[in-house]
């Protein structure tokens, strides 16, 4: 494919991505009724998808040796910002988890900026701020801000902030390979699961049993075979494809998702001020990359 083609398919799969991605907080409030409550539900969300990876993980171990640092480092950041992204939907409600992480592209754009000197254009400064004037509005801004942001909430924010570093690290590495950032966001989240279990947090379960994991395989695995694994591995390849800024912008498909999802199955609010600041968010999310097609941009 021609570097133009590659970047549409990228543009793509990252959106669909984001689809899947926006319910993730559906098998994370399955594992919790069913007993792997808490931090627990992350720790399995992201030790099953590895345990499964250890074949290809075998398969490429020498280029995940001799991608070094920067591999490891980008994947770090991945698995770390992913985690705290899991861990305020589960401490949090969705709504806000979706609403803090979606400050991203703010990060992005600037971080890319700074960091690889990545123009920052008129089209990227609105589809910002049409985003945030969605993002805005459901948060209820112009009634006034809760200053009391719960555990959750903080994830959220950082997870954004963190997310945006690592996209900025993987686009920056030009050796860079989807498959093998794939491979290290999942080792390193799993890492990061483990160590949030150390976190003094409120609701904080012991370690659950054999049985009660055993039980939720049948229906937690297949899941992770065919949605988890194939939509990490197709955001890590698009983050080696796109700027961060438009990679966080596509990946707002997810809260268009999630908030919908939130509104059918979780009866979290959904009225007429979240349907327009959704609509305004995928507006946001659709207008460059459509734009971009439209003048054969690569």
């Amino acid at each position: 494919m021609t570097k133009f083609e590659t970047e549409h398919v990228a543009m793509v799969a990252t959106a669909i991505s984001g689809l899947v991605w926006g319910t993730f907080w559906i098998p994370l409030r399955a594992l919790d009724d069913n007993g792997i409550t808490g931090v627990w539900a992350i720790v399995l969300f992201y030790l099953l998808p590895t345990i499964l990876l250890v074949p290809v993980i075998f398969l490429r171990w020498r280029q995940l040796m001799q991608g070094g640092w920067s591999l490891h480092i980008a994947g770090m950041f991945a698995g770390t910002a992913l985690v705290l992204y899991a861990g305020s939907l589960v401490f949090t409600n969705v709504v806000h988890a979706l609403l803090f992480f979606y400050l991203t592209p703010l990060w992005s754009t600037l971080l890319a900026r700074i960091v690889i000197g990545e123009a920052i254009t008129g089209a990227r400064w609105g589809t910002i701020g049409l985003a945030l004037i969605g993002l805005l509005l459901i948060l209820k801004i112009d009634k006034g801000f809760d200053n009391t942001l719960r555990p959750g909430d903080w994830m959220g924010i950082a997870s954004g902030v963190v997310w945006a570093i690592s996209a900025v690290l993987m686009k920056s590495d030009s050796a860079g390979n989807g498959v093998d950032f794939a491979v290290s966001y999942f080792v390193w989240g799993s890492v990061a699961a483990l160590v949030l279990t150390a976190v003094p947090l409120e609701g904080l379960t012991r370690v659950p049993d054999w049985q009660t994991i055993r039980a939720v395989l049948p229906w937690i695995t297949p899941f992770v075979l065919f949605l988890v694994i194939p939509s990490a591995f197709a955001v890590m390849w698009g983050a080696t494809v796109l700027s961060p800024g438009l990679l966080a912008i596509l990946f707002m498909t997810e809260i268009s998702a999630g908030t919908v999802t939130v509104a059918i199955w979780a009866n979290e609010p959904f009225g007429l001020r979240e349907i327009v600041g959704v609509v305004l968010i995928t507006a946001a999310g659709v207008f460059e990359p459509v734009m971009k097609m439209r003048r054969g941009e690569t």
